[in-house]
C-alpha cells in the first residue's frame, strides 16, 4: 500500500527553515528551542512528543487554557456563520464584547475600538489622548513596553525593545517604581514614592505643562513584573491630570483577572480614563481594545477603521473568554492560588538567598529577579543565571518566561483556571532547577 501521509518535519528541518526564512530579530527561547505542536489546558507538547507544564502561556495570553473546549466551540461555530467583514459593518459579536467591557470596566468607561493587537490598542488610545485634550507631550515610564510599531516603540524605553532611535516628539519617560533596584536609591515606604511625586517635576521641566496623557502598565511586563507601591498610581493620575493629560492604563498583560482582580488598576484604587488591553482577551486569537469615557471617544472624528480590528472570529473568542472568567470567578482563582505561588516562590527565595534578589507581582503574575550575589551591595543582574534556570525547568518539564530590562528577571504566569496540584508541580520543579544550577 502506496503511503500518501506526508511525513512529519524533523526538529532540525524546523529550525533550519526558521533560521532561513525568518527574519533574525524573531528569536526563541533555549539553546535547543521548544516546537511547540499541541496543547490542552496548561500542557503543551513538542514536536518530539515531550510534554511541558505551561507556566507562561504565549506571554500571559492563554487565559482559560490551550484548546480550551467552550472557546473552541465559539469559534467554530461562529467561523461557520461569518468569519470577517471589517468594522464596516456591525457584526452581533462585536457590539456583544463591546457591551460586555463596558460593563466590566471601571468607573465611566464606555465607548471601544477593536485593533488586532495591544500595539493597536495604545496607538488608538495616544490618539484619542492627543485629539481630546489638544495637546501633543506624553509620559510614559522607563522600564515599559508598548509594542513594536514607531509610536510603541517611542512609548517603549527597554534598549533590548528599541530598533529606531524616538521617532515620534514629545515622548518623555518617567522614573519606574522599581522598588528593588530604585532609582532614586531610597528606600520604601519611607521614600515617600518619591519617583510618583517626581513625575511633576518631569512635566514641568521636560514639556509645554500641557501634555495629552499618560500611559502606563499597573505591572510591567516586559520590564519585569515590576510591581509599583499600592499609592503610586494614585499620586501620578492626580499629577497627569492636573497637567490636562489624561491616564491610560495599559491593561495587556494586567488584564482579565490575571493580578487577583479583573483590571490590574483595580489594585490602586485609580480609575483611569482609558484602558487598552489584548493578550487575554481572546485565549490567543489576536485581538485587542481600548475603552473610554464617552467624552474622549466621541472627540475623534475622523474616519477610522481597523480591518482585522474586532473581527467576528476573536470576538466570538473573547465573549467564550470573558464568560469562563466570569462564571468560574478566575479572579478569585489568581488570587487564592497565585497566593499559593507566592508563598513557594518565596520558600525557594529562603533556600536560596544569594541568588533570588527579589520575589514580586500579583495574583497570577509573579517574578523572581536573579542576582550574583545578593549580599553584594549592587546586586549585580545574573541574565546567565536565568538562562541557565529556564534550561533546568525545560528539562523538567516546566515552561516560564524571562524578562527584565537586564534579562535576569524569570516571569510566571499560568492560565487563570490553573490548579493547586499544577502550582505545587511547577514549585517543585522550580525547586529542583535551582538546586541543579547552585
Amino acid at each position: 500500500m502506496t503511503d500518501n501521509v506526508k511525513q512529519a518535519p524533523s526538529t532540525d528541518e524546523v529550525l533550519e527553515k526558521h533560521g532561513k526564512y525568518l527574519i533574525p530579530a524573531v528569536r526563541n527561547y533555549y539553546k535547543e528551542p521548544l516546537i511547540a505542536v499541541e496543547g490542552k489546558g496548561a500542557r503543551v507538547t513538542d514536536i518530539n512528543g515531550k510534554t511541558y507544564l505551561d507556566f507562561f502561556g504565549g506571554i500571559l495570553t492563554i487565559s482559560v487554557g490551550h484548546a480550551n473546549d467552550e472557546v473552541n466551540a465559539a469559534v467554530t461555530a461562529q467561523l461557520n456563520r461569518l468569519a470577517h467583514i471589517t468594522t464596516l459593518y456591525p457584526t452581533l459579536p462585536m457590539v456583544e464584547l463591546a457591551e460586555r467591557l463596558a460593563r466590566l470596566a471601571p468607573g465611566k468607561l464606555q465607548k471601544c475600538f477593536f485593533t488586532a493587537s495591544g500595539t493597536g490598542a495604545d496607538e488608538v488610545a495616544v490618539t484619542l489622548a492627543q485629539t481630546y485634550t489638544r495637546n501633543h507631550e506624553l509620559i510614559a515610564l522607563r522600564h515599559g513596553y508598548h509594542g513594536n510599531s514607531t509610536l510603541a516603540q517611542s512609548l517603549t524605553a527597554h534598549q533590548s525593545w528599541r530598533s529606531l532611535p524616538s521617532q515620534i516628539a514629545g515622548v518623555k519617560h518617567a522614573l519606574s517604581p522599581y522598588c528593588y533596584r530604585c532609582p532614586l536609591k531610597q528606600t520604601y515606604p519611607s521614600c515617600g514614592v518619591a519617583c510618583a511625586k517626581d513625575v511633576e517635576e518631569l512635566i514641568q521641566t521636560t514639556t509645554t505643562g500641557s501634555i495629552a496623557g499618560m500611559l502606563a502598565e499597573p505591572i510591567q511586563g516586559v520590564g519585569g513584573f515590576i510591581t509599583p507601591p499600592r499609592e503610586y498610581f494614585e499620586i501620578v493620575a492626580g499629577i497627569v491630570r492636573k497637567y490636562g493629560g489624561v491616564f491610560i492604563s495599559d491593561e495587556v498583560q494586567t488584564g482579565f483577572g490575571r493580578t487577583g482582580t479583573m483590571w490590574g488598576i483595580e489594585q490602586y484604587g485609580v480609575e483611569p480614563d482609558m484602558m487598552t488591553m489584548a493578550k487575554g482577551i481572546a485565549n490567543g486569537l489576536p485581538l485587542g481594545a481600548v475603552i473610554a469615557t464617552p467624552d474622549i471617544a466621541d472627540s475623534l472624528v475622523k474616519n477610522t477603521l481597523n480591518t482585522f480590528g474586532g473581527n467576528p472570529l476573536s470576538c466570538s473568542a473573547a465573549n467564550a473568554t470573558i464568560n469562563i472568567v466570569e462564571r468560574d470567578d478566575l479572579a478569585a482563582n489568581a488570587r487564592e492560588v497565585g497566593a499559593v505561588l507566592r508563598e513557594g516562590m518565596e520558600r525557594i527565595q529562603r533556600a536560596n538567598p544569594k541568588i533570588v534578589g527579589d520575589v514580586r507581582g500579583m495574583g497570577l503574575m509573579q517574578a523572581f529577579e536573579l542576582v550574583v550575589d545578593e549580599t553584594a551591595d549592587d546586586r549585580t543582574p545574573n541574565p546567565t543565571g536565568a538562562n541557565l534556570f529556564l534550561e533546568e525547568t525545560r528539562k523538567r518539564g516546566l515552561m516560564l518566561g524571562k524578562g527584565g530590562l537586564y534579562a535576569n528577571v524569570i516571569r510566571v504566569a499560568p492560565p487563570l483556571n490553573i490548579t493547586r496540584d499544577e502550582v505545587d508541580e511547577a514549585l517543585r520543579i522550580m525547586g529542583e532547577a535551582f538546586d541543579a544550577i547552585g
